[in-house]
């Protein structure tokens, strides 16, 4: 039953970072008196819950025995996991493992390209694996950096938002947004943590940013889907944007992520204002065509 592999690694240290940050009040145990010599729940604990044998979780945990659906069920009861973590538990489990992984370098797709053209007055981009950022319009560009001025390899969002300057100066909750494209990230590394461009990411941005290196270890994870940033732009002042990911149909692994204001607010204006001066002063390629 044991495997060694990436994923088995990957599961254990995820299920430990988990039960670290659990009491045994919120499970319903009773803490002993006194200091707990271990942070949160102690494995014994963590498999009574679940029904299983304190050796069978060790052995999880070590990466030394691979787990039925129903134990990961139990886990992930036990473990209080929201549906995103508990979709990133599945993955690590190596249910998909046989799932074939493409290794081609990819290129935006024909229909994404061009409707990002056609959208003047909305920031748009493509991310695909890892969140490199495939393709933009004149609207991001704008609203972010000039991507254009970035050399390909270094076209990653994750890496942007920790290492740009001007990305990071966009957010006034910087910290949350970097934490939430990092959860989105591992998300992604339980599909193919193989992944050497992925392995080569994490590392140099491991030993770049401490912020990232924390994060990272805390083992969170996010889905990609919808939501609200807040962002304060050097030209158009406060932006409150809605934010969504599209799938493509042809490349799953391409998302177009649009950013949009409600009609009527100020953002609405600013976003307006904002396209008028990205046509002004775009003198530029939007995208690697």
């Amino acid at each position: 039953m044991s495997s060694g592999n990436a994923h088995d690694s990957e599961l254990g240290a995820f299920l430990k970072a988990r039960r670290t940050e659990l009491s045994p009040a919120e499970v319903g145990l009773p803490d002993s008196a006194g200091r707990r010599r271990v942070k949160g729940l102690r494995r014994e604990e963590v498999a009574l819950l679940a029904s299983i044998s304190p050796d069978y979780y060790t052995r999880l945990e070590q990466g030394r025995r691979q787990a039925s659906e129903p134990v990961l069920d139990a886990l992930a009861r036990v473990l209080r996991l929201d549906d995103g973590e508990r979709a990133y538990m599945f993955e690590l489990s190596g249910r998909d493992a046989a799932r074939p992984r493409r290794r081609t370098t990819q290129k935006v797709q024909p229909q994404l390209q061009r409707l990002l053209d056609d959208l003047s007055t909305t920031p748009a981009v493509v991310l695909g694996r890892r969140t490199d950022i495939l393709a933009w319009n004149a609207m991001a560009a704008a609203l972010f950096t000039d991507f254009a001025r970035i050399p390909q390899k270094k076209r990653n969002f994750v890496r942007l938002v920790f290492c740009e300057p001007a990305i990071r100066a966009l957010y006034p909750d910087w910290e949350w947004v970097a934490q939430l494209t990092l959860a989105q990230l591992r998300m992604e590394a339980a599909r193919d943590p193989k992944d050497p461009r992925l392995a080569e990411l994490v590392g140099e941005l491991s030993l770049q940013d401490p912020d990232f290196r924390r994060w990272w270890g805390a083992h969170r994870v996010a889905t990609q889907g919808s939501g609200t940033k807040t962002l304060h732009h050097p030209v158009v002042g406060p932006l409150t944007l809605d934010w969504s990911f599209l799938t493509s149909t042809d490349d799953p692994e391409q998302q177009l992520i649009t950013l949009t204001a409600e009609p009527g607010t100020p953002s609405f204006d600013r976003l307006r204002i904002l396209a008028s001066w990205a046509a002004q002063t775009a003198d530029h390629p939007i995208s690697d065509r």
